[in-house]
């Protein structure tokens, strides 16, 4: 076997694509610019490890299942000007998860409160925080089926290994009283061990219409609120403004219709 064959033979063995992949190209370039096998191998290593992380980025995106992406750079605070751009921007550090702490993103249906939550769980992805995304209608529904098919243990362990879960339009629906339970359990489980980012359009005192019970709410909004950052987005619809923005674009520019 030829030295070449076998160094891409080795390369395949252990796993490092990039490296074999550009080694002779690095090695050229390092050629041209006089460049010393210290730095022709350091630039080797560092396309290795910018790829093998884009992978792991790109396999948590995938993984926290977001509906649309979103970043904060497309976020028009100017719309909503009750939102502290600041706090946002420091929240997107990610040090609230280190800290185990919650985020609860509370106002009017469409002000930007699930563009926010996906984009802060983004930028932890883009963190190496795992993180999973979810409309509480649909939570719940899978925790009733995994209930219903005795795996409901096994499953609040594999959410439990998520640093940030996003639970969004929390009140958008009514509960039922089984379903209420097992979100109280989840959250209840996640106490301290794990934080969460929640968008509701009601005000607590109007959370016993989605739980229909003033007790179980009651203890429900004092472990999501302890330790928790609470952004109001009360406002003009984001949304419908956004909505005005672009009809305002198209009068002037009726060639993009």
């Amino acid at each position: 076997m030829s030295q070449e064959l076998l160094l891409d033979y080795y390369l395949k063995r252990l796993k490092l694509p990039t490296v074999r992949r550009l080694y002779k190209e690095l090695a050229r370039d390092a050629a041209e610019h006089n460049k010393t096998f210290e730095e022709y191998l350091q630039a080797l290593m560092e396309q290795e490890v910018i790829h093998r992380e884009d992978n792991q980025l790109q396999r948590r995106l995938k993984a926290a299942g977001f509906p649309v992406p979103k970043t904060l750079e497309s976020f028009d605070f100017t719309v909503m000007p009750s939102v502290n751009k600041a706090k946002i921007l420091a929240l997107s550090k990610s040090e609230y998860i280190r800290d185990r702490e919650n985020i609860l993103l509370v106002g009017n249906s469409g002000t930007g409160k699930t563009h926010l939550a996906t984009a802060l769980g983004i930028a932890a992805c883009r963190q190496g925080y795992r993180v999973r995304f979810w409309r509480v209608g649909q939570f719940v529904a899978e925790l009733q089926e995994a209930q219903n098919e005795h795996r409901l243990s096994r499953l609040e362990k594999q959410w439990l290994r998520f640093d940030l879960v996003v639970l969004d339009e929390l009140g958008y629906v009514s509960l039922s009283r089984p379903a209420s339970e097992l979100l109280f359990h989840f959250v209840a489980a996640r106490y301290e061990r794990g934080s969460l980012i929640i968008t509701t359009n009601l005000e607590f005192s109007e959370w016993p219409q989605v739980f229909g019970d003033q007790k179980m709410t009651a203890a429900l909004a004092d472990r999501v609120t302890h330790k928790a950052h609470i952004i109001e987005m009360n406002g003009e619809s984001y949304r419908f403004r956004e909505t005005l923005r672009r009809q305002e674009a198209l009068k002037h520019h009726p060639e993009t219709r």
